[in-house]
């Protein structure tokens, strides 16, 4: 393999920056609050993600009465950065600081700006919920690791964004959920499905089950935790059709995980890989298609067929 493409696909093992993974989930965390308390409902919570930006993670702009801010996790130069649509802007250093500190600090910014804000305080998605100022548990911040991290979403943004481009159903953006701390995006058949049973740690049942309305079929990528001690894709189906966890699929270490109930792909084994790009995307195509097919789904009108002419400076970059 071509050292510059181990270089674009960074390691990323779970045991060497897990304290800082920890740490910069509950971060998100409070970030991501406040756009859930800012931005107008859409349907399958899709004004709360961030999304990755040229240096980081950012809520995109945010109204706020009549003003508008966006507030942006700058892993390049280790800032959170806060801008206003009136010009002013505000930075917190990215540092070792507990979740307490942060959150404290955070809400210092946000009130400098006379920006009111109320959000829950207290995380969601997580098995133990200690609210963001009571805890000093997490408190790690390893700039190495969080640059690696965010290499990592660079590539997965860019190729997850062109399987997006192969559908004309509806899809959701590629977004990070910042509760489980995974970026994703979500194709849907049209068709209503049945009630979630919910049941996500410290998260209410009425969540997933707007998540999860209608008939979809989700792919993304996570930095591993609980069962899973590695960087890992993931596809699945809601809800799954009952042949699913036999279908075949690419590429090879690609396999069906009973526990979890998602296809996974181990992160290195696409890094790795002589071709991560096509690696990756044969992954999503081929759990894409077989929970499509095994559902029943018309393919022919959900999916895009590329008629238009390539113009002749258009070129694919890896």
């Amino acid at each position: 393999m071509e050292r510059s493409a181990i270089e674009k696909w960074p390691p990323l093992p779970l045991d060497a920056w897990e304290d800082t993974y920890a740490t910069l989930h509950m971060w998100t965390q409070i970030v991501g609050k406040t756009r859930l308390a800012l931005a107008a409902t859409v349907n399958h919570w899709w004004q709360v993600p961030l999304y990755v930006s040229a240096c980081g993670l950012t809520t995109s702009p945010m109204p706020c009465g009549a003003r508008t801010f966006e507030v942006e996790f700058d892993f390049l130069d280790h800032l959170l950065r806060l801008r206003t649509s009136e010009g002013a802007t505000r930075t917190l250093a990215l540092r070792p600081r507990s979740v307490a500190d942060f959150y404290r600090e955070y809400q210092e910014v946000l009130r400098s700006l006379d920006l009111e804000v109320r959000i829950r305080p207290v995380p969601v998605e997580v098995v133990r919920a200690t609210p963001f100022a009571e805890d000093r548990e997490h408190a790690a911040y390893d700039p190495e690791a969080v640059q690696r991290c965010f290499r990592a979403l660079v590539q997965i943004d860019r190729v997850l964004k062109e399987f997006r481009g192969r559908f004309q159903g509806k899809c959701s953006p590629v977004h990070f959920f910042w509760g489980s701390f995974d970026l994703a995006c979500t194709r849907f058949s049209g068709r209503s499905a049945p009630i979630h049973p919910g049941g996500a740690p410290n998260c209410p049942d009425y969540v997933m089950r707007e998540a999860y309305s209608h008939e979809c079929i989700s792919a993304g990528w996570w930095p591993g935790g609980g069962g899973m001690r590695e960087a890992a894709f993931y596809a699945y189906a809601y809800p799954e059709p009952a042949a699913l966890p036999q279908a075949a699929i690419l590429p090879r270490g690609g396999h069906y995980n009973r526990d979890l109930r998602e296809f996974i792909l181990p992160y290195e084994a696409v890094r790795t890989a002589p071709d991560p790009d096509e690696a990756l995307l044969s992954f999503l195509q081929s759990t894409y298609q077989a929970a499509a097919d095994l559902a029943g789904w018309d393919r022919a009108a959900l999916e895009r067929r590329n008629t238009l002419p390539e113009e002749p400076w258009a070129q694919r970059r890896n």
